[in-house]
């Protein structure tokens, strides 16, 4: 079956290079099963089995949300409030859902996670990447992950998400169980290792170690870096040639450099050029009133940004890409363009895929429809919803 998506305002693209959206206006798209078959100006659209009229709106690529943690149990509403009252965040509320998570039930977690995928596919999400990370056992990092590949292929191993209680005495010993039996446990399910590289979790050498670890298992990595304070997580993640490096809060001159220097990966075809994407969470930082990244300190310096929800019940409970792309462009100087693209192309960049976050002819079809005439309402009308209809895979949702 096909379908024509006809009389198209203002289509996004992300098809003149990073950063540039590529904007056709009065346009049509034609999909084929799950791929794009035929894009372009709505005069010389091919006939279709069926028909979406557009009704003037703009079209963009449905938003990659790069980074989320949604397999989880409880409610930190009251840690939220604490924090509006002038509590300090330090990342210790880990803990609460930690014992939470591993006390609920598999059909509870699955709930959960189900929920907070169809609410962001609501707010035209249509790739999101979910990590474990709230387990902290052999057992429960796996059932997390069997869990998230459930409803995502952008599964992330995060056994590294912070010592559980029962090793604060000996980390080490932990580090040892991230890297054995946890690891086996979670990689049938998992395409990535994160690891929380931070004062108060894991430092250089166990970051290393549990990377290497990962990778030997030949899992892709990605970072937690640089959000509570300056620290070796950025300089880490390009090291390792990481995908992304998450937060990306606080960084030094040596690690803005470090990220905009293009590397040669040994993992990668010969020859090919590799560079870790900064991917900025400013959900993170609007729910724990923490200084936002510097986006343009970054863009300006030529790298490559992503925008992700940081979906998790402590430090950054919303599922909504439109929220952070207009918390990117009113607190972390970024131009509305720049915030799109960051959403929807940068997230695919930052899980290293080419096929979507981009339309094109052979990209999944993957759209939004907005309820507004032009991607610029995304931060003009915050809060509003403005997303009219998604289409997944090629599938009306």
């Amino acid at each position: 079956m096909s379908l024509l998506i006809d009389n198209i305002g203002e289509l996004v693209t992300n098809g003149a290079g990073p950063g540039l959206l590529g904007v056709i206006p009065d346009a049509a798209v034609v999909v084929e099963g799950d791929r794009i078959a035929w894009i372009g100006a709505r005069g010389g659209a091919p006939a279709a089995d069926t028909r979406l009229d557009a009704g003037g709106a703009a079209v963009l690529p449905g938003f990659v949300d790069s980074h989320a943690h949604l397999v989880f149990a409880g409610d930190r509403a009251a840690e939220f409030g604490a924090r509006m009252a002038g509590e300090p965040y330090t990342g210790g509320g880990i803990r609460t859902t930690v014992g939470a998570t591993r006390a609920a039930s598999d059909d509870e977690l699955r709930h959960t996670a189900g929920r907070l995928v169809a609410e962001a596919r609501r707010q035209g999400t249509t790739t999101v990447e979910i990590k474990s990370g709230y387990g902290l056992t052999v057992a429960d990092e796996a059932r997390s992950l069997r869990i998230a590949r459930e409803l995502t292929e952008e599964t992330t191993f995060l056994g590294a998400h912070t010592v559980p209680a029962e090793y604060a005495d000996d980390p080490w010993r932990y580090v040892g169980l991230v890297c054995g039996p946890m690891l086996a446990a979670a990689r049938p399910y998992a395409k990535w290792i994160d690891v929380f590289c931070e004062r108060g979790a894991f430092d250089e050498d166990q970051t290393r170690t549990i990377l290497a670890a990962g990778q030997a298992a030949g899992l892709g990595l990605r970072l937690h870096g640089n959000q509570l304070g300056p620290g070796p997580g950025v300089r880490l993640a390009v090291e390792t040639g990481a995908a992304s490096v998450d937060h990306c809060t606080h960084l030094t001159d040596a690690d803005i450099d470090a990220l905009a220097s293009p590397r040669f990966d040994c993992m990668c075809a010969r020859g090919s050029e590799t560079t870790t994407v900064a991917t900025l969470l400013p959900g993170a930082e609007f729910s724990t009133r923490s200084p936002y990244p510097d986006a343009r300190r970054l863009l300006d310096a030529g790298i490559t940004v992503a925008l992700a929800t940081d979906c998790n019940p402590g430090s950054s409970y919303t599922s909504s890409m439109p929220f952070c792309i207009a918390l990117a462009v009113r607190e972390m100087r970024m131009t509305q363009a720049e915030a799109v693209w960051a959403a929807t192309a940068g997230g695919a960049r930052a899980l290293r895929r080419d096929d979507i976050g981009v339309l094109a002819v052979g990209a999944r079809a993957d759209l939004t429809v907005l309820d507004a005439p032009s991607h610029l309402h995304l931060a003009y009308r915050p809060g509003v919803p403005l997303i009219r209809t998604v289409v997944q895979g090629g599938v009306l949702s």
